[in-house]
Formats: C-alpha cells, structure tokens, sequence
C-alpha cells in the first residue's frame, strides 16, 4: 500500500543527506507500504582454534559442549553469534509444534526438507514473523534484548515492520531476507527487528511517521535504521536487493554498507539526527488542541473537497489505484439524508455499483479484495482483509436501507456469509486475512491464481451454452489459457437476448454455476492464511452482523455477532484489561485504543440490534476502562497507547483515518451515542474535547479525519428518539414498529426497546427516555421524538410517522 503524502516538512532530509547524500533514490512505495564474554570469545576466536585443530576435531567439540548444545539449525545463522543453549532447546521444540501445523517458508532446506536456518522468531505466534523464522537473518521480535544487545554491541537496528498477506513485503523477503550474502552481512553489522505492524500498530504509526518525514510518503513493507535507543535516523519503503535491480542505482546491501560505515565513523551526527526526529515526532503527537469546537458544518466542506476529487466514469476518488476506504460512502450517506443532494447519492451509488460489479469483488466466494491496481476496480492485489469487509458490509447495509436497493443487500449479505464460512474460526472470532499468493499446480506461488479462470477451464466445468452464458457474464475472451479475473461485463440484456432467457432464468444459471465454481476452486491450493484474530477487526465485524441483522431481520447473523462478542470477551478480557491479540490459545500484547474504543461501538450496535440492554451496560464499562487508560484528561482526545507503557519513544494520539477510522473518531462517536442514550453530561464534554483537541485539522482540511464528523452531527442533531414499551412478556410485540425501522437509513437516530416490570425499573435508572412511559392500555406504545420534540405516542404501526 502506498500512503499518501502529508504535510510534514522534508527538512530531515537536510539532517540525514549531508552524511549520506549517495545513498539510495527511494523507489515509490509498492505494498501500498545477549551474550556474555565467553560467547564473544568464542565468536572471535573459535575460527582460529578451529584452523589450528583442523585434525583433531574433537577438542573443539568438546569446548563447544561446555556452552552450548550439540549443533542445531538454530545455530547456523551465517556471521551471527551462536545462540545460547537455552534459547536452542526452546526454538527447537517449537519448531516441532510450528512444522505440525505449516510447513517451513524458505528456499533454504537441506536434502530431507528442513530448513537449513531457523531464528528467534519461530518463537513467536505472529503469523508474519513465522513466515520469517527461517530466514537466514538473525531477526529479533521488538524486545528489550535486541535494544540491549544493540547497545553492548554498538550496532544500529534495522526495523523491518510489515504484515503477513502484503506482496511486496514477500517480494523484500525473497530478494534480500532470504539471500545469504545480505544476510551474512546483516548478521555481522545490525541487530535486525521484525515488527508484524497488525500486532504492533503502535510500533507501526510511530515509525510510519517517521518514514513520511523523511521520505515524504511511507508504505510497507517499512524499512527503518535506528540508533539502539530506538530514535530513527532514516528510513523507507521497498528496497530492491542489488545497484541496478529493478532500474535502481544503489541497492539495499550497498546501502546497509553505506549507512553502517556513516554510524561507525560519524556516530554523533547519527545520534543527533535521531535526536531531532524524535523531539519533532513528539512534537507532532500533542501538537493539536483548540478551543473551537467543529460544527456539523464540516460535513458539508468535506464534501466539496471529496465531489473535486471523485472519479464521475469509475467512482471512488480518482487515482492510478482504488481503494474501498478512499471515499468515506457511510459520512456521504449521512450527508445526502439530510441535505438531499443527488449528487452525492450519484457518488455512492456509482462507487458502490463499480465495486460490486469490478474485480475487486470475489463474485465466486464472496466478499472484497483489498483494492485494485487499476483505475476501474478490475484488476486486485487479492489479499482479502477482515476489516475491509467488515466496513464495506456496513457501508452496503446502509446504502440499501438509504435506497432499498436490492443487490446492495445482497451484495452486504454475500460478504457477510464467505465471512462466516472461510473466515470464522470454531470458537467464534474471526481471521485477520488470506494472502494474495497461492500456489500454482507447478508448486509455483502466484499471486491471483486461486481467484483466475481461463476459457478452457469454464468449457471443462459446463455445457457448451452453459460455459458460453459464463464467459459472457463474467468478461471472458482473448486465448482460451490466458488466466482472467471474473467481474459482471454488463451483458446481461444481450445473453437474455441471445439464449430466449428470462433474466430471473440468468440469475439462476449464474448462481449454480458460482456453486460449480466454487467448488472446483476449493481445490486449489488455497491462499496462505493469517489466522490471528485482532480485537478491534472482529469488533468491526460485530458491528457489520449487529447492523445487517437488525435491517435484513436475520437472526443468523445477529447469533454470529453475539457468539464473537462471547468470543471476544472469553478469550481477550482479563481483569477489566483488553489485549490486542489471540492466537495459539494465547493472548497477545495489552489491547491499544483500537480495541476498547471498537468493541464498545460494536455492543451499541449490537444493544440496538436485539435490545438487550446487557449490550448497553457492557459498552458503558468499557467505556470506563478506555478514559481510565488512554483519556487525556488535560487537552482532550485519545492517545493510542495505555498510560504506563515505556517501550515506546512517543505516545501516539491518533486523529488521521486510514483503511479504518482512527481510534479518536470511534471514540467521539461512541461518547456521543452514549450522551444521547443517557443525557449525561460528561459524555458531551469528552467528546467535545476531543474534537477541540483535532480542531486545527479538522477545521482547516476536515475531509481527512472524515471518521470523526459523525460526531459533530450526533451532538448538534437533531436527532431521531423512538422508545418502544411493550407489556411485560411480549416485547415481540414490539416487531411491527421495528419492520418499519429496519428499511431506514437515519443519519442520527436512538431506538429503545423495553417491557413494562422489572426490565423498565431497570432500563430507566440509565435511560432517562422510558421514564414515566407506559404501554397505553396494555397495547405496545411507540413514542416518537426529534430535536427533544415529542409527537403523540402510538399504539398502531400502521400510523407511525417517524
């Protein structure tokens, strides 16, 4: 992925190229982005002893034993150190485990199939560092050992961050992680850092910042030199291997030996320059803050800034590539339910048409690739993301409660089921992506083969009419063993046409011929799959069930977002704290602003899709947890990481959206929710604060942080009020007014549902709305309201104006 440029000054560049000005001409961004004295004697000295014993072997066998276990793959990294005995026997039994499950990811095996290298990270659980864990590199995860052996070793760090389905992250692993020489050379001069940026996001936005100031854009796979106290010097995206690979003029081994001989012989300029980035870093993290608060009026300047940018022939923002996240279609969808400018339901309706019908969408299995190379949505990288689909889920769930079409509910609930079905592990949480690449028959990895169809391959699977209607329907010509991606050519009238065919008749044979396509594609061998599950995306995804559930009345996919709620809260919640991560029955890292600010959104959407006011009560007290942890309660906002974590060298707040909303926005949104559900007080002024805190930003380009705008509308209004009080024992009854509701796309709106007894006795201490409301004459009675002005309560559906 290719981040876009930011407004950072490119001065770093003057601190760092004055010292290194031959360096390296960045390529542009294409994944679019401890040893004590006895070891070092043996380092140092063994070849010697070696050489004088060449004779008498097994003397240095046995000097070996007194420190170190007999020889083991661990032990072979090329110019490393040998590791130390301990840390063998660990890796060596879970490389045993590792094997069980997945084969070993190198090119370097010996003639049984083994790995011939195996390094730290194969103690990781982290999907992306185990597809390293075999490099010849001496990779380190990010650690306090790697710093401190940085330091007594006086070595920089090289911080390689990137995340397990990204192309170009595998193309830097194959070109240079996995070539000896740069190895080799590695292991001699650096102390290497492998960061799985999915795991680590606070890692990652720190540092990204760092590249963006120096470079002036960032991407991954991210390519990061640091001084051993963590400060970053400089920095990059993709570096191909060797001067001249891929119409380069210095490659990264010339530059890891540029930029080691600059840290050894002017080590003070290295340790300045760090000194300097980091401060501004700092800076830049508590540079905000303001007194103004932002208005619902920047919705409407954010629009323009989008409506000058937007692709009128393909949708989506204009560009070389295409991003779902690019245009903000849920802040269109709210600005056109109020002002009804048919321009911007244009907007959402082309974007959202373009998908559904281009490349990007899997119209075999189900759900969206990442984004497209092209300009038309034709063309994927074909990783498949939980987030992605979880946003573009709500995003179609809404456009069709906004428009009542048809195949936008259709399109919402094909994405949601390929994610129960390939995506859901048995306990209920849910995987965080499949790659691009798969395997080929040869045994070759290519990326886009598992989703590709030739001619010949549809003429095998079908009749000669049959595989013809395919052919048409999904865009497929030229030479019948050329591999071509399926998407809806929009020759629908001219097959109907042509084979004296009802269009329901179409939709039929398209159907069964996806189930024919399906299964012969799952056959294939599948895409590799990073089966870690992340707090804040299966957050998202409850989100998506709760919201398509209440509006399509799907009671499968509101039993699918409870169980990963129960998932959620099972396996990543231990005393009041959140973590980040679960994979191998373990919990990973302490949970970020992500998380807690994710998965309270997602038990709102979640209480207003049942009703079960358990849902509400859970949100409130994750909502405590959050302004405990991350709150600043002195200028407003979030930081993204819990007070009290010092591996860092800056504390992060969030504002800026990238293929999700920041944890900032979430947060605003949340607190506003939570003030209109219970009109306290000091859930208006959190939120206000912290979009006092982004004011600058928001006010001067507010279509950048368009994640947090939804605020400004739920606190300025008006807002939509409807409580609903059925007898005791039949909030069923409750269902005809709900029918209603379900087709409505409101900008801000709250429903409460509740029965008369001890569940109203209960809803009312923290919901002041169902006070002193009944069911009039025992008949469920809807109470309508809007901007705090009541109409009448009704008790027949039918005469429900809302």
């Amino acid at each position: 992925m290719i981040l876009k440029k930011t407004s950072y000054e490119q001065a770093f560049k003057k601190l760092i190229y004055p010292h290194m000005k031959q360096l390296y001409t960045v390529v542009p961004g294409y994944c679019r982005a401890d040893f004590d004295a006895r070891t070092i004697f043996l380092y140092r000295f063994m070849p010697l002893f070696f050489k004088c014993c060449t004779n008498i072997f097994i003397f240095p066998l046995l000097f070996l034993s007194l420190f170190f276990t007999s020889l083991s793959v661990a032990d072979k990294l090329p110019g490393a150190l040998p590791y130390h005995n301990d840390l063998v026997k660990r890796i060596n039994k879970m490389e045993q485990t590792n094997h069980k499950n997945k084969g070993p990811r190198t090119r370097h095996l010996d003639a049984r199939g083994k790995p011939e290298f195996t390094n730290r990270l194969a103690l990781e659980s982290s999907p992306y560092l185990l597809q390293h864990a075999h490099n010849p590199v001496n990779w380190y995860p990010w650690s306090d050992e790697a710093f401190e052996t940085a330091k007594r070793l006086n070595r920089p760090i090289l911080l390689s961050i990137g995340y397990s389905t990204c192309h170009w992250c595998h193309v830097m692993e194959e070109e240079s992680f996995e070539d000896i020489e740069i190895a080799t050379y590695l292991n001699e001069n650096y102390i290497a850092v492998k960061v799985d940026r999915e795991e680590r996001p606070d890692i990652d936005a720190i540092y990204m910042k760092a590249v963006m100031a120096i470079q002036g854009s960032g991407g991954w796979p991210m390519t990061m030199f640091l001084t051993p106290d963590k400060k970053p010097f400089h920095g990059g995206t993709y570096f191909p291997a060797r001067d001249g690979d891929r119409g380069v003029s210095m490659g990264f081994l010339s530059l890891l030996k540029r930029i080691d001989d600059v840290y050894q012989k002017d080590n003070k300029t290295i340790k300045n320059v760090g000194e300097q980035i980091t401060n501004i870093l700092n800076k830049t993290a508590g540079k905000n803050g303001g007194s103004k608060l932002p208005t619902k009026e920047l919705i409407s300047k954010s629009m323009d800034t989008f409506k000058k940018g937007f692709d009128w022939e393909n949708g989506g923002l204009m560009g070389q590539n295409k991003f779902p996240s690019s245009l903000p279609l849920g802040l269109l969808m709210r600005h056109y339910q109020t002002s009804k400018d048919d321009q911007i339901l244009d907007m959402i309706n082309l974007t959202l048409g373009k998908m559904m019908t281009g490349g990007i969408h899997d119209h075999v299995g189900g759900g969206f690739h990442r984004y497209t190379t092209d300009s038309i949505w034709l063309t994927p990288h074909y990783e498949k993301m939980l987030y992605d689909n979880a946003l573009l889920s709500i995003a179609y769930t809404e456009a069709y409660q906004l428009t009542g079409n048809e195949l936008y509910r259709q399109t919402s609930q094909k994405t949601l089921d390929y994610l129960l079905r390939e995506m859901q592990s048995p306990g209920g949480g849910f995987y965080s992506a499949t790659d691009a690449d798969s395997l080929t028959p040869s045994g070759e990895q290519e990326e886009g083969y598992f989703f590709t169809w030739t001619i010949n391959e549809i003429d095998a699977l079908f009749d000669e009419k049959t595989s013809t209607i395919v052919q048409l329907y999904y865009g497929l010509k030229g030479k019948k063993n050329n591999r071509q991606i399926l998407y809806i050519s929009g020759q629908q009238d001219l097959i109907t046409q042509k084979f004296t065919i009802t269009p329901e008749e179409l939709e039929i044979i398209i159907t069964k011929a996806n189930k024919t396509l399906y299964e012969k594609r799952s056959s294939r061998s599948l895409p590799g799959l990073d089966d870690k599950i992340l707090l804040s995306w299966n957050s998202l995804v409850i989100s998506a069930l709760a919201k398509a559930g209440f509006a399509f009345n799907e009671k499968k996919y509101i039993d699918a977002a409870i169980q990963t709620q129960s998932f959620i809260f099972k396996n990543l919640l231990q005393d009041k704290n959140l973590f980040h991560s679960f994979k191998d029955d373990k919990k990973g890292h302490p949970g970020f602003l992500n998380d807690y600010a994710f998965l309270t959104a997602a038990l709102i959407d979640l209480y207003e899709a049942t009703f079960d006011f358990k849902w509400l009560l859970k949100a409130i007290k994750i909502d405590v947890s959050m302004e405990n942890k991350f709150e600043d309660k002195t200028q407003g906002g979030f930081f993204m990481t819990p007070a009290g974590q010092k591996d860092l060298i800056s504390r992060e707040k969030p504002g800026d959206d990238g293929a999700i909303p920041s944890g900032n926005a979430i947060a605003a949104i949340n607190l506003s929710r939570l003030y209109l559900y219970t009109d306290q007080k000091n859930y208006r002024l959190r939120a206000e604060n912290t979009l006092k805190y982004f004011s600058s930003p928001l006010l001067k380009s507010p279509a950048y942080m368009s994640g947090m705008l939804p605020a400004t509308q739920l606190l300025e209004g008006p807002v939509k009020e409807m409580v609903i009080i059925t007898p005791e024992g039949k909030k069923h009854e409750a269902g005809p007014f709900l029918d209603i509701l379900r087709k409505r796309f409101a900008a801000g709106q709250i429903i409460i549902v509740t029965q008369e007894g001890k569940e109203l006795d209960a809803v009312s201490k923290v919901l002041p709305q169902v006070r002193d409301r009944t069911a009039i004459n025992g008949k469920t009675t809807a109470y309508p309201c809007e901007g705090k002005i009541c109409r009448l309560p009704v008790t027949d559906s039918d005469k429900l104006i809302f």
